[in-house]
């Protein structure tokens, strides 16, 4: 069994709702949307830590206003035991400070918590809808030093996840490699937004594979247990599953929740 990471969407009242179905030993990342903003990814991490949640919050480059932000964000993590965060550059347009990556913010953070603050980067399995794929590695390569590992795109092709692990290594890449699988959402929501995030090859790769494969897909939700048996299959070249829930809180066992907003399908860039 994989150790598995739930991604929540920090809506309102989803504190509250990870309180009634979740179980502490659950590890929780936190997502940053633009029209959220960091703020309200932080609020939200600050309030699971104190509940007692291990939680890993979501820090988009491009939506932070300054240095002097980061550095506000970095002692209230270090005030709510919040170790580790997943640095993106995020898909907003245009900057809203000096950051229009993740790299620069990666050096900051090392620099202002003495490298102890753990760190978390982007890969991409089936590349980005916006960025070659030689940039997307180099840019990945650039970042491993002042990064503890990477998480995927979400895939759904175990081959694509497993020979992405694998070009990293033959690059030279060390840092362990969480798979990023959708949970349990409606089929509907998958098809519709697969090509918006740059997934549709491993939708196609899917429907291919026989009539298990299409019953997944033709049916009313997407159920990722084939996905995670075929990267059980290479053991070792995956550390985790990183599960992006859309704050469908019955992807976990005994939760209820109901499937959410799409907005955590769009791409965050490098």
């Amino acid at each position: 069994m994989f150790p598995t990471r739930l991604e929540i969407i920090p809506s309102e009242g989803i504190v509250e709702k990870i309180q009634a179905t979740v179980p502490l030993t659950t590890t929780l990342t936190i997502t940053c949307l633009p029209h959220h903003g960091i703020e309200r990814t932080m609020r939200t991490a600050v309030q699971l830590s104190v509940l007692g949640y291990s939680v890993i919050p979501h820090l988009a480059a491009r939506s932070l206003h300054d240095r002097g932000q980061l550095t506000g964000i970095i002692r209230d993590c270090d005030v709510a035991s919040i170790g580790e965060v997943f640095v993106v550059g995020g898909d907003r347009k245009q900057p809203a400070g000096p950051y229009d990556s993740a790299l620069p913010v990666l050096e900051d953070i090392a620099q202002y918590s003495g490298g102890m603050m753990r760190t978390g980067i982007a890969g991409y399995p089936e590349g980005h809808p916006s960025v070659g794929p030689v940039d997307l590695l180099d840019a990945l390569l650039a970042k491993q030093h002042l990064a503890s590992h990477v998480v995927t795109q979400m895939c759904f092709s175990a081959p694509a996840i497993l020979d992405y692990a694998a070009l990293l290594r033959r690059e030279g890449m060390r840092l362990p490699v969480w798979a990023g699988v959708a949970g349990s959402v409606p089929r509907t929501k998958l098809v519709s937004l697969a090509s918006q995030i740059g997934v549709g090859s491993s939708l196609k790769f899917l429907s291919r594979k026989g009539p298990l494969a299409r019953k997944l897909l033709s049916g009313d939700r997407y159920s990722p247990q084939t996905l995670v048996s075929g990267l059980e299959s290479r053991p070792g070249n995956i550390a985790g599953i990183h599960l992006y829930s859309f704050n469908g809180l019955d992807s976990i066992p005994g939760g209820p929740g109901q499937a959410s907003t799409p907005a955590a399908l769009q791409p965050e860039l490098i």
